[in-house]
């Protein structure tokens, strides 16, 4: 028989965290864009007095134990303690994607059974037009203080989120509970289908939070200064609103400014040295800083995810501006880090373009994570870097199922991400394309990721895309679509010769649609199904 270790069984709660920052690194600070403008700091000693006092007034209308509360707002302080608050108190927090359809957002609500929203001000008109389908909710509470609460007709029972908590007070004595009790909810972006709900655990969020603060993933301390520019309505901004808590790191919340401009002040007025967000984001800001011909002084590392980082952006990065990039692979069903490509001392030391080819691949799964591919049987694709199969994830992170959902996604424990992918001999994992969007062409298989990447090289490319068109010939053939940067031209001819000199033959797009935008969800990832939609007939 098995002898247990004789050690304290303390559960891993969120209230844990926000408590630790506040005992261990009270006088940190916390930057918060304001959604009217203004900037905000405070510490965390503040912040978690203010959580606690969140917390009182939830209870003080009438939510209990396991009660859901949603929120549809920026990267803030006030977002901040709600995530402590809600979670801490042992109800849900359910963050929610602002950009959904009007229709997925009311049946997200719905389904999660929020009873309380939270809101910023930006999306007043949104809440506006959403409140009467929304039954269950008995509160909408703008996040704002009275003399910027905005003007928003036929919603009952709104209330200002800073006269709310004057009254309450900063004693909460936060509950103790089993660290697998729900902590968090996160849907799908819900492309086919109605979105799916993960429910987050304690011990999921503290976990992966712990796992990323390493020095090989985000690399937090009390040196650091991080801003995370992936939404904190996207899978939890990937943990990191817990992580800088964790390691007492400054910690910067852009608000709704997430442009170049707003971004680069940012960043160069608070020093920051870490961020994270999508490659979209850092698409915009090397654009402004290309236009101004200007630098950032003080970023080192930056976490790109989402999607693929294509090989010209991370070279552009880390060549030109000296920012080091860890690409990294995850989903909503991964509560966030799943695998990061962080170089290692060796391939620190080779030839540049060797370098960012590297850095364009997803990396080797974090501990507590497992990783494989599989043929359509099944089967185990072997760890050579060319089998290519869809990629199966389990971990102490991973979801099991979904919320109110009684089939479960899993195949003999592991989770299907939906993701083709092959892994080499040192386990570094390379996202070939979704499912979903592989092209098959003449009985040949096309990466739209490959693509985008060879297509983006172009100096005078802003953005691509590609989706699979039927081709009553060829079964379906590439459409590549192309957002120029400002001030540049480039005609269709350019383009194909461009990339016929790069790719295989197949390969090469039939036709090219100059957009001036490419259609792009909440999470900065283009919206391939917008773009089938309009697009798909073009061979027809």
């Amino acid at each position: 028989m098995l002898q247990p270790g004789l050690m304290m069984d303390r559960p891993l709660l969120v209230s844990a965290i926000l408590e630790h920052a506040a005992a261990q690194f009270g006088a940190a600070q916390i930057v918060s864009r304001e959604t009217h403008g203004p900037v905000f700091r405070y510490t965390y000693a503040e912040c978690a007095a203010r959580a606690r006092r969140l917390a009182n007034a939830l209870h003080g209308l009438g939510l209990a134990t396991g009660s859901a509360v949603g929120s549809i707002a920026w990267n803030n302080h006030r977002h901040l303690e709600a995530y402590y608050a809600v979670s801490g108190s042992g109800m849900v927090m359910h963050t929610i994607n602002p950009r959904l359809h009007p229709e997925q957002l009311i049946y997200v609500i719905n389904h999660a059974d929020d009873r309380v929203l939270l809101f910023d001000a930006t999306f007043a008109p949104l809440i506006a037009g959403i409140a009467a389908l929304c039954p269950g909710v008995e509160a909408w509470i703008c996040l704002s203080d009275s003399a910027h609460m905005p003007e928003v007709r036929g919603i009952g029972n709104l209330l200002c989120y800073e006269e709310l908590l004057s009254p309450s007070s900063e004693q909460f004595e936060w509950p103790e509970f089993d660290e697998r009790t729900a902590a968090a909810l996160c849907y799908t972006s819900g492309t086919t289908g109605d979105p799916k709900g993960s429910l987050y655990s304690h011990r999921s969020l503290v976990l992966n939070a712990i796992t990323i603060c390493m020095p090989g993933i985000l690399g937090l301390s009390q040196r650091e200064v991080l801003l995370p520019i992936v939404p904190m309505f996207h899978v939890n901004a990937w943990c990191s609103p817990y992580a800088a808590l964790i390691a007492g790191a400054k910690l910067v919340l852009p608000g709704p400014r997430l442009d170049g401009a707003g971004l680069h002040d940012m960043m160069e007025t608070e020093s920051v040295t870490v961020s994270a967000g999508v490659p979209t984001v850092w698409f915009g800001l090397v654009q402004y800083l290309e236009q101004q011909q200007i630098k950032l002084s003080s970023v080192r590392v930056i976490i790109s995810g989402g999607s693929a980082m294509p090989y010209a952006l991370a070279a552009t990065l880390s060549d030109r501006y000296g920012i080091e990039v860890r690409h990294g692979w995850g989903m909503t069903e991964t509560t966030a880090v799943a695998t990061l490509n962080a170089l290692d001392a060796e391939q620190m030391k080779l030839p540049a373009e060797e370098r960012h080819a590297i850095v364009t691949k997803q990396g080797r799964s974090v501990f507590g994570v497992d990783i494989k591919v599989v043929d359509d049987r099944g089967d185990t694709l072997p760890r050579d870097g060319k089998s290519q199969g869809e990629l199966m994830v389990r971990g102490h992170w991973i979801v099991s199922g979904y919320f109110k959902c009684a089939t479960s996604p899993l195949s003999a424990g592991w989770f299907p991400t939906g993701d083709i992918a092959s892994i080499d001999a040192h386990g570094v994992m390379q996202i070939k394309d979704r499912v979903k969007d592989l092209i098959k062409t003449g009985g040949e298989w096309v990466s739209s990721i490959d693509l985008e990447n060879v297509a983006v090289a172009h100096p005078a490319v802003a953005f691509a895309a590609v989706i699979g068109v039927k081709h009553p010939k060829w079964q379906e053939r590439p459409l590549l679509f192309i957002v120029r940067k400002q001030g540049r031209t480039l005609q269709r001819e350019e383009i194909v010769e461009f990339l016929s000199t790069r790719v295989a033959r197949l390969c090469v797009p039939d036709e090219v649609i100059f957009l001036d935008s490419l259609p792009v969800g909440g999470t900065g990832k283009v919206q391939k199904a917008v773009l089938r939609e309009q697009y798909g007939d073009v061979f027809k």
